[in-house]
């Protein structure tokens, strides 16, 4: 599987506040981050993959939600992960 439990403790520990911290949006923007890449990889050799293609683009759809969530309760955070991760605004 591409996402083992040791990878989401380093996403977690890197973006969140510690390792079992799931909760905070900024962990759960990086955790989707991490997936969109690796379906995005995924799509690109599989372009005919339709079922790959709507989870992706639902699990953009979540990561913009949060990302508005987290723009809405505090700029500052919204901005620090956006420049993190390298997403556009």
């Amino acid at each position: 599987m591409y996402l083992d439990a040791a990878k989401k403790q380093e996403i977690f520990g890197t973006y969140g506040k510690s390792n079992t911290d799931t909760g905070s949006p900024e962990a759960q923007i990086a955790l989707f981050s991490y997936r969109i890449t690796h379906l995005t990889d995924h799509m690109k050799s599989n372009a005919k993959d339709y079922s790959t293609q709507r989870s992706l683009k639902a699990l953009v759809g979540k990561r913009r939600r949060m990302l508005d969530y987290l723009k809405e309760i505090d700029i500052e955070r919204y901005r620090a992960i956006v420049k993190a991760l390298n997403l556009r605004k």
